[in-house]
C-alpha cells in the first residue's frame, strides 16, 4: 500500500507564516518611510501607509502560499499600479527596500530570502511605467 505523500511546504511555512510576512512589510514601510534614499518612493504614497501595508502584507501572504485573502478580493497587483507614475528609479527603490526588509529578518531561510529579493525585484521593475529624462 501506497504512503500518503506529504505535500511540500509552500515559501510562507517555510518563512515562517504569517507573522515574518508581516515583519517584512512593517520592515519596508519602516525603511520608506526614514531613509531619504526611499523619499521618491515615499512621494507617491498617501500620508497614511496603514492601508498600503495592510494590501502588501495580504498580497504576500496569498502569493506566497499562505491565505488567499487578497486573491479572493480578485486584485491585481500590477493593476492597481498602474494610475501611479513609476520610473526606474521608484521602482529601483522599492526592490532595494523590500531586500533590506528581507534581509532583516532574522533566522530566514538564505536560499528563499534571496528567491524573495529576486522575484519580488522583477515585479517592481515590471511596474515602470515612466521614462526617465
Amino acid at each position: 500500500m501506497d504512503q500518503p505523500v506529504t505535500p511540500p511546504k509552500t515559501p510562507y511555512e517555510i518563512a515562517g507564516g504569517g507573522e515574518v510576512i508581516e515583519a517584512i512589510v512593517a520592515r519596508f514601510y519602516e525603511l520608506m518611510a526614514s531613509e531619504p534614499a526611499y523619499a521618491e518612493l515615499r512621494a507617491i504614497h498617501a500620508e497614511d501607509l496603514a492601508p498600503v501595508q495592510q494590501g502588501l502584507t495580504q498580497f504576500l501572504k496569498a502569493w506566497m502560499g499562505g491565505p488567499k485573502d487578497w486573491f479572493a478580493q480578485g486584485k491585481c497587483v500590477m493593476s492597481l499600479h498602474r494610475g501611479f507614475p513609476i520610473s526606474g528609479a521608484i521602482g529601483g527603490q522599492w526592490a532595494e527596500a523590500m531586500q533590506r526588509a528581507i534581509a532583516d529578518q532574522k533566522g530566514m531561510n538564505a536560499e528563499l530570502a534571496q528567491a524573495l529579493s529576486e522575484r519580488l525585484s522583477q515585479m517592481a521593475r515590471a511596474m515602470v511605467n515612466q521614462q526617465q529624462g
